[in-house]
């Protein structure tokens, strides 16, 4: 047996344990981990160049095809595409019967609300379209004009929408006494509470809605038939658009005045009988001359009044009202900016005062339920403070003769 050097130089008598032979790699386990994530990104890179999915991992959309087609069957028409604004927002015009989904942003309280539109023939009319827009029961039909949205006021035979609309009032009364006018606004968004300022409040009170919610028109027809005047509310921009983002075809102090209107159009057709617009937030929009100037001429064209809820200090529209000799107001106090009902009956104090002041005061609010409950508490003391509650466009024509 041959015998190793080590074996020879042992002690007698002692056998050393053999020590197993060590196996080296070539490669520390952290390499091998980088290796194998090295194939793994290679295997990857080379699916993305050379599958036949280019696009793996975008949203996709699957159709059925019926392979029994036969060729000379034609496909059905394609759907148009949805056409964008100059923002890359979808419009929104919508299909007949199709409602739509927008989140509202309350200007003051900043709380969202998921609101859907649609679904009314006003928005699918196009220009040269044979479907009838739906009309407003009690609405002039001579005071409509067909636009590519659907039914818009106008003034004809020396009618105008103004004074066919406006609330029956003792407007000699009014010119005796100290007047205040209250414009519950952001209505038809939330069918509760509108129904809720609808009923709750006597006739002389001035609803203003906006063009949003299900079904604008149905509500808007309630509170004509409760003997309210409405208003219509438009949305404009404010300082911090888009963060701030009264909803869909909002009028933009960037856009031109053609791109406007059109979107002024779209909100006159949500519904009829109004005898007014109103701002909808658009602090920025108010205040800047050569956006706003065009909505005035339209709404002087079409025979409408102009309410500014007062809310932006630098707002120029009572200017270019005046410029128009159209019947305007602004709001004097914010009722319910601060919504407790001590600083609600407070604002109310404050409306109070300045009416007894000048004549004539305007107050506008929301339709909060504590808005609606202390207001209508206030409005049934008015008359032994002798001060006279008014509609808004009674408050117009008073402060135009004072």
């Amino acid at each position: 047996m041959t015998e190793t050097a080590d074996e020879l130089s042992a002690p007698l008598g002692q056998t050393e344990k053999r020590r197993g032979r060590r196996i080296r790699l070539p490669f520390t386990l952290l390499q091998a981990v980088a290796v194998l994530l090295g194939l793994v990104l290679v295997v990857f890179a080379g699916f993305a160049m050379f599958a036949d999915n280019p696009f793996g991992g975008e949203p996709v959309a699957r159709i059925a095809i019926n392979e029994g087609a036969k060729p000379e069957d034609k496909p059905a028409a394609a759907k148009p595409e949805a056409k964008h604004d100059s923002h890359g927002a979808p419009a929104a015009k919508q299909e007949g019967g199709e409602r739509k989904t927008v989140t509202i942003i309350d200007g003051s309280s900043g709380t969202r609300q998921e609101v859907a539109i649609g679904g009314g023939a006003s928005e699918t009319a196009e220009p040269g379209s044979s479907t009838a827009p739906s009309q407003m029961p009690g609405v002039d039909p001579r005071l409509l004009e067909k636009s590519r949205y659907g039914m818009i006021p106008v003034m004809a035979d020396g009618l105008k929408p103004f004074t066919a609309y406006a609330a029956e009032f003792d407007r000699a009364k009014a010119a005796r006494m100290p007047a205040v006018a209250i414009v519950i606004g952001g209505l038809g968004v939330g069918a509760a509470k509108t129904v809720d300022a609808i009923m709750k409040l006597p006739p002389a009170v001035t609803l203003a809605f906006t063009p949003y919610g299900s079904d604008p028109t149905k509500l808007a027809e309630r509170a004509r038939a409760q003997r309210h005047e409405i208003l219509l509310q438009v949305p404009m921009e404010p300082y911090d658009y888009p963060d701030n983002d009264p909803g869909p075809q909002t009028l933009l102090a960037t856009l031109g005045p053609d791109q406007n209107i059109d979107r002024l159009f779209w909100h006159m057709s949500r519904l009829q009988g109004y005898v007014g617009i109103g701002n909808f937030m658009g602090a920025r929009f108010v205040a800047t001359e050569a956006a706003m100037q065009p909505v005035v001429n339209e709404a002087a064209k079409r025979g409408l009044a102009l309410f500014d809820d007062g809310a932006a200090p630098r707002s120029v529209a009572a200017s270019l009202a005046t410029g128009r000799a159209i019947p305007f107001a602004k709001g004097d106090v914010t009722i319910d900016a601060v919504p407790t009902p001590v600083e609600i009956d407070s604002a109310l104090v404050k409306l109070e005062s300045l009416a007894k002041e000048r004549g004539i005061a305007v107050g506008t609010a929301s339709a909060l339920p504590v808005s609606i409950d202390r207001i209508g508490t206030w409005i049934k003391g008015l008359d032994r403070k002798g001060i006279l509650l008014v509609p808004l466009t009674t408050a117009m024509l008073k402060s135009k003769s004072n």
